[in-house]
């Protein structure tokens, strides 16, 4: 494995050296490479630098935030140079955004020198406290899980070793023991999100709920599942607005979410429509299945569920969350539509031998104004589609 630079780190190093800026807020999966890419920018960062995680068993409170940020004020002025300020795992405190408005706001009249980086792993949490206090005052970064070509530079995987262990950069040196590689994904990936980004953090009624329904849909990825079957095959059966939010919660943290049904129309999000499941990385869905790499590969039709997830996943991974849907109609359906500006574009995902979609054709003659393209056979190379940002067919 060679240490790979992600281009977060440019991108971060351009804006914040660029003078007084708004709170540079990175928002991504647990274990993707967040606080190694701000250890990469202090690394290159030309003046002092300070880092304080709340992630800790007792998290701190809005008090905190003002600590650190004093800290930095005070090696910024010793140094008389711009200080980078890193606070990980920011959602922890309650109301951390009251604070850090007025910090900033603070060291814009004063000019001061520091230069704040907030990290987060759930962008219900972050987001929601940032558009309340901090309008005008903060840009978002999103740090996705790791791309096709991200593993390949840095671990040598093919794209079916990719398709298989997903984009967990912490996981990887162990996938040459399975047992080994499941274990982690679950117990050091899983675990800390459900309980300490979604369990401990939003009040849920029925736990149990939560946690079974994200393992209902690890166990169907890319399927569209009414709310009233998930119903029928959950032990701890709530209602379908509390399996919704539930849901969102889950996507919220960057585990599952579900695709609604696109309409036609400008609004893509249908809520009475039956969610179609994507999970963010396909690690999620292989380290709960049981399988091997070979046994995977030896089934054709959750190999094809495993490709057909790891599009819409590219598509999420790549910002397109409110902007990604499904079609379908009686019996035709189409994997992804996607509206980018003006544009809408429908995406069909093949990993067999047929090309030909009724789906598709369907779509077209409804659709004839919408571009349509085909992902896998027949179309474009699906190491092709992985290695390129969607925005390039969009």
């Amino acid at each position: 494995m060679r240490l790979l630079e992600r281009p977060l780190v440019g991108l971060l190093l351009k804006r914040l050296q660029a003078g007084h800026q708004p709170v540079q807020i990175v928002l991504g999966p647990r274990q993707v490479g967040k606080t190694t890419a701000l250890e990469q920018v202090a690394a290159r960062w030309k003046g002092p630098s300070h880092y304080a995680t709340a992630d800790l068993p007792a998290p701190p409170d809005a008090d905190w935030v003002h600590a650190q940020w004093l800290v930095a004020r005070q090696l910024a002025k010793a140094a008389r140079q711009r200080t980078l300020l890193v606070l990980d795992e920011i959602q922890k405190i309650h109301r951390w955004s009251d604070v850090v408005k007025g910090l900033y706001d603070e060291d814009k009249r004063t000019r001061s020198l520091v230069r704040p980086v907030i990290l987060g792993s759930s962008s219900l949490h972050v987001e929601r406290g940032a558009k309340e206090s901090m309008a005008g005052r903060y840009e978002v970064l999103f740090c996705p899980h790791w791309t096709f070509p991200e593993c390949r530079d840095a671990f040598g995987w093919n794209l079916e070793q990719w398709l298989f262990w997903g984009g967990y950069p912490g996981a990887a040196p162990l996938v040459k023991d399975p047992r080994r590689w499941r274990r982690f994904v679950s117990d050091a990936l899983i675990e800390p999100v459900l309980s300490r980004d979604v369990l401990q953090l939003t009040p849920v009624l029925k736990p149990a709920l939560l946690r079974q329904l994200f393992m209902l849909a690890v166990h169907a990825p890319a399927q569209v599942l009414s709310y009233n079957k998930m119903l029928g095959q959950l032990q701890d059966a709530g209602n379908t607005v509390t399996l919704a939010h539930y849901l969102s919660l889950l996507s919220s943290a960057f585990l599952v979410t579900g695709l609604n049904l696109w309409s036609g129309s400008d609004v893509i999000r249908q809520r009475a429509s039956s969610p179609k499941l994507i999970v963010w990385n396909n690690a999620l869905v292989t380290s709960l299945g049981g399988l091997t790499f070979a046994e995977a590969q030896r089934q054709p039709e959750l190999w094809g569920r495993l490709v057909e997830n790891a599009v819409g996943a590219h598509l999420l991974n790549h910002g397109f969350v409110q902007t990604t849907g499904y079609w379908q109609k009686a019996h035709a359906e189409v994997d992804f539509v996607v509206q980018g500006g003006r544009r809408t574009t429908a995406f069909e995902v093949k990993s067999g031998r047929k090309a030909v979609s009724a789906g598709m054709e369907a779509f077209r003659r409804e659709h004839g104004k919408v571009r349509s393209l085909v992902v896998g056979t027949g179309g474009i190379p699906l190491a092709q589609f992985f290695a390129t940002s969607p925005e390039a067919w969009l």
